[in-house]
């Protein structure tokens, strides 16, 4: 079968100036697509193609319990190949023309308990060295809910500590103000005041927050490492990451009234639908309160 599979790599590279890394994934997809058709469709010609057999690959797909996403993504390497095809007159028809890309369901993400957060926060030693700012790298994970690498962005200059603030720069260079709790304020006052001045000594830091034990901004592996040494320490036994925190922060304040617009603002989502599935993980908690609560509940359990 005559796939002109590397027209269709070297227009990617040409017309669309993909990075390596998008051409390599769009050739991995179009070429295990390509080998459904052969081996499972027994397709000799692309001219053959029907949305038949594009839906019998997506089933596939679903069956090797592939993420959502990854299937969104195939499906859309499909259809980019497809269209050249037909536009480069190498077949007649496109198939995929008319069908819709798959929706991926979305997935709740892990949120800790507030028992569970003051736990992790509880168990870093500030005595030990650069314990103040592990802490502090903490609670603003938490008290703001940032992202690592917003975190690992912030600058001197983004503190507003008497005002209760800090400035994020979030996806596309968005910045946004976020209040930070008491207790983060102190701990960051606690850092800046103890360990953060000799730190700042050690290298070049261009004024950010959080330095390495070399002087050095610190990176976003490094953030997990801090992150999953302290869980470990805590006992907890539950896989969590520093976006946990974020999560948890959305969670726990929509389950104790806080609005919607308010906790996307502070979140620094686009969309608002984008903060709503915290809205879902807030009555998945009241359907287990009711679950474990309610009397007849009890009663069928008995």
């Amino acid at each position: 079968m005559k796939t002109y599979l590397a027209d269709y790599i070297n227009m990617l590279r040409v017309e669309k100036n993909l990075s390596p890394h998008s051409i390599e994934a769009y050739e991995r997809d179009v070429n295990r697509y390509l080998h459904f058709l052969k081996e499972e469709e027994k397709i000799n010609s692309l001219e053959g193609v029907n949305q038949k057999q594009i839906r019998g690959f997506i089933r596939v797909l679903n069956d090797a319990d592939l993420a959502p996403a990854s299937i969104t993504r195939i499906f859309s390497s499909i259809r980019s190949y497809h269209s050249f095809l037909s536009e480069e007159q190498f077949v007649q028809k496109n198939p995929s023309q008319l069908l819709d890309a798959p929706k991926p369901s979305r997935k709740l993400p892990v949120v800790l308990a507030v028992e569970e957060v003051n736990k992790i926060l509880g168990v870093v030693d500030t005595a030990k060295p650069l314990g103040r700012r592990d802490l502090a790298i903490l609670e603003i994970l938490y008290s703001a809910g940032v992202r690592v690498s917003e975190l690992c962005d912030l600058r001197m200059i983004d503190l507003f500590l008497e005002s209760e603030m800090i400035r994020v720069t979030g996806k596309g260079n968005k910045e946004r103000l976020v209040p930070i709790g008491s207790l983060a304020r102190e701990c960051m006052n606690n850092y800046l005041k103890y360990e953060r001045p000799a730190l700042a000594r050690k290298d070049r830091n261009l004024g950010k927050i959080f330095l390495s034990r070399n002087g050095r901004p610190l990176t976003r592996m490094a953030v997990n490492i801090i992150f999953n040494k302290w869980v470990k320490v805590s006992g907890i036994k539950r896989k969590v990451s520093p976006h946990t925190f974020r999560h948890s922060f959305a969670t726990h304040l929509l389950e104790r009234g806080a609005d919607l617009r308010s906790v996307q603002e502070m979140l620094g989502h686009v969309d608002i639908s984008t903060t709503q599935i915290y809205t879902h993980l807030d009555r998945e908690h009241l359907k287990e309160v009711h679950r474990t609560f309610h009397p007849f509940e009890k009663k069928e359990k008995q």
